[in-house]
């Protein structure tokens, strides 16, 4: 698995896409990988304030129900509502139609306590290990 050079990541799977003062927020191929088959994808609506580190929705597959945890805080602009129809979507392309919500920042400093994907991916060998 590839993880995407341009994004910032957690140690909770979670991915940031930064574009100025939003950034785009999903799931990592590995998590998607290790839950299985995605059936349904609880997301915060917009207007909703979240803060890095707690959760902000929940995910559930064939194996499990998972939380999902913010990396940023801020203000969510947008959910991705096509994933209450197809949430297969974070199965099959998790850093593109599979995104979760978009989130204005509200400090953008906490961008720099992400990891890189070299970082990210030496994390899941380790983790892995």
């Amino acid at each position: 698995m590839v993880s995407p050079s341009e994004l910032k990541y957690t140690k909770d799977h979670e991915w940031v896409r930064v574009e100025g003062d939003t950034g785009t927020i999903g799931i990592t191929d590995y998590a998607q990988d290790q839950l299985g088959d995605i059936v349904f994808v609880e997301l915060p609506a917009a207007g909703t304030a979240i803060a890095a580190a707690e959760k902000f929705g929940e995910i559930e597959s064939v194996k499990a129900v998972s939380e999902l945890f913010a990396p940023v805080s801020g203000e969510v602009t947008e959910a991705n509502d096509s994933l209450a129809d197809s949430p297969e979507s974070v199965n099959d392309d998790p850093y593109g139609d599979g995104w979760m919500v978009k989130v204005r920042f509200s400090d953008a400093a906490e961008l720099d306590g992400l990891m890189s994907a070299d970082e990210y991916e030496a994390f899941i060998e380790a983790e892995s290990a």
